[in-house]
């Protein structure tokens, strides 16, 4: 190569590596005022999360917002019609306490419009390819549009049974752990009261989470067992029904809470080995499918196949 071509590029490396370390100078840096307030702040308490809420209707992004606010009225208006349309607002204001989100019926009927319009989005590129192949009328690919539609609003109130489901699912696995730990704090010597906040403290999930909602009630000033009755009506499980029962009366009655809280979760984790025995028995039932249609088949044809080659050679 020539020397004057290794000698520029020689010298374009070396510009570069002083362009860097001029930039990676201490002196380059200036500290920000965030920066020097942060040492004397790590050790102040953290705000509440109520004051880090964000307003409702405000989107992450610039653009999502603006399309947010101007596209408002016309979902809010289409989600009043799919309310008058379909109603049976008690039930899905139900499932959404099941599923652990706000019972804001409204904005559940929004999203049912947006699924919606995904599924007529989805029905016109259908029909449309259906209208381009065929042709004929209008009248299946409006159809199509129409069944697009109604596909999607359907599928956002079964997805939310889903989601009501998996989460209730997730509670009653949690469940037996979280009635033992309570009866070990009550033998323990704690009261009701410190033996949730010492659970809630130490548990993470869906149900730690309900127990955290009923201390909040019960420190906004309602009494512990109304706060234990809410938290039974909100979810749909007949074990943690008969649990939240047991701890109001153990708690009204000074009857024994620690013996009260193994017995529930005896009888739930029986409950559970009774419904995973349930599964086995219809899995095994299931596995005769293939063990009949394809492995006895196969298992045939192995044996008598040497018999008709034998024949066949005989002939």
């Amino acid at each position: 190569m020539n020397p004057s071509v290794l000698g520029a590029f020689a010298g374009l490396g070396l510009g570069v590596g002083l362009s860097l370390v001029w930039l990676g100078l201490p002196l380059r840096h200036r500290l920000t005022l965030d920066d020097r307030l942060l040492p004397y702040l790590l050790d102040a308490p953290r705000p509440s999360r109520l004051l880090g809420a964000r307003p409702p209707g405000v989107g992450a992004l610039g653009g999502a917002g603006v399309l947010a606010v101007l596209t408002r009225p016309l979902v809010t208006d289409l989600a009043r019609r799919v309310e008058s349309l379909l109603g049976r607002s008690s039930s899905v204001a139900r499932r959404l306490a099941r599923a652990g989100k706000p019972p804001d019926v409204d904005r559940f009927r929004a999203e049912q419009v947006v699924w919606g319009a995904v599924g007529m989005a989805a029905g016109l590129a259908l029909a449309s390819a259906v209208w381009l192949g065929q042709g004929g009328s209008v009248v299946r690919p409006l159809l199509i549009v129409v069944c697009g539609v109604a596909v999607g609003v359907v599928a956002r109130d079964q997805w939310l049974s889903h989601e009501a489901n998996v989460r209730e699912q997730r509670i009653l696995r949690e469940f037996p752990t979280i009635a033992e730990l309570l009866a070990l704090a009550v033998a323990a010597g704690e009261g009701a009261v410190g033996a949730l906040e010492r659970v809630c403290r130490l548990s993470h999930g869906e149900l730690a989470a309900e127990l955290r909602r009923c201390l909040a009630d019960a420190r906004a000033g309602a009494p512990l067992s109304t706060a234990l009755q809410g938290l039974g009506d909100r979810t749909g499980l007949v074990s943690l029904s008969r649990f939240v029962d047991g701890m109001v009366v153990a708690v009204e009655r000074g009857t024994p809470l620690a013996d009260v809280l193994r017995a529930q979760a005896h009888d739930v984790r029986e409950a559970g080995r009774r419904a995973v025995m349930e599964v086995g028995g219809t899995k095994e039932i299931a596995m005769m499918v293939p063990v009949v249609f394809l492995v006895l088949p196969v298992t045939v044809l192995f044996a008598i196949f040497p018999g008709f080659a034998f024949l066949q050679f005989e002939i």
